[in-house]
């Protein structure tokens, strides 16, 4: 006797063995790790063989231009470079330093001059007369920073597809002695030149000392010649203006009425500056690695 199965019957057997293969292939597995074993010349090989190392026993001299950013009433642009020596290829001690080669006015500084009242009321913050208004404010004068450089990545840099160099990113900080120069101290006390007096408005030099850190970039574009690009942060308080800025009051925020400049007039400042260099590399040719 022959017996037939239905359509439905069929249709059903199929529906649940295909739920039980996908079923069987969604249940979770333990993950396993593969110990890939590398064998032949290659085993126990380090991963670059005969890297260029540009830092690692040499030192080197970058000079170029370090125009400071963000500044209020005078952009100050330094002559500046940095000697350092390089104890290993990630690890380098040396100095930054500079001189002020020129401070610009700013915008504010020229609308100052040429728009604020001259009186009274304002006696004590600006000179009467023909008397220039940038000349009370505050400048850089030089610079010199003792500092420690990590660089921890090295790779290539390619332009256009067409022309690659070798390149690190490197961090760095230090201490940044300033040579500033700003109005000097006045007031009612006795000896003092008062602060309405035409003469109170010359400047007198400090040395400001403040942390300094950032980043830069190097491109080296031969065996010893490298570009650079740096950022550096250096910030410190000095009387940028040249204003009565703080005095008598809660939390010494209003004028003081005796009219006094001194230390409690230098206000906090982010001092930043980016750095163009061109660095010349000793001995000329890098080690290479094993």
């Amino acid at each position: 006797m022959r017996t037939h199965s239905s359509p439905k019957r069929s249709a059903f057997a199929v529906a649940v063995a295909t739920f039980a293969s996908l079923a069987t292939m969604a249940t979770p597995r333990p993950a396993q790790a593969q110990e890939i074993q590398i064998t032949g010349p290659l085993a126990g090989q380090p991963p670059v063989r005969r890297l260029r190392q540009y830092r690692e026993g040499r030192a080197d001299i970058t000079v170029g231009w370090a125009p400071t950013l963000l500044d209020e009433y005078q952009r100050t642009h330094f002559v500046a470079g940095r000697l350092q020596y390089n104890l290993f290829e990630w690890l380098g001690v040396g100095v930054f330093g500079g001189f002020g080669l020129a401070s610009l006015n700013t915008d504010l500084t020229d609308q100052i001059q040429a728009n604020s009242p001259r009186n009274s009321r304002t006696a004590v913050n600006l000179p009467g007369g023909n008397a220039q208004f940038d000349e009370q404010t505050g400048k850089m004068q030089w610079m010199a920073t003792p500092q420690v450089t990590f660089s921890p990545f090295r790779g290539k840099l390619a332009v256009f597809q067409k022309l690659f160099t070798d390149t690190d990113l490197y961090l760095h900080g230090g201490a940044a002695f300033v040579g500033v120069q700003e109005r000097g101290n006045c007031g009612p006390d006795a000896g003092q030149v008062r602060c309405t007096d035409a003469r109170s408005f010359a400047t007198t030099s400090r040395v400001a000392v403040a942390p300094s850190f950032g980043l830069g970039i190097s491109l080296y574009l031969s065996n010893f010649i490298s570009a650079n690009l740096e950022y550096r942060a250096f910030p410190f308080a000095y009387n940028r203006g040249g204003f009565d800025s703080r005095g008598s009051g809660p939390g010494e925020n209003f004028p003081n009425p005796e009219g006094r400049i001194d230390s409690e007039d230098q206000t906090f400042k982010f001092n930043q500056m980016v750095f163009l260099g061109v660095g010349f590399h000793l001995p000329t040719t890098p080690k290479l690695s094993d």
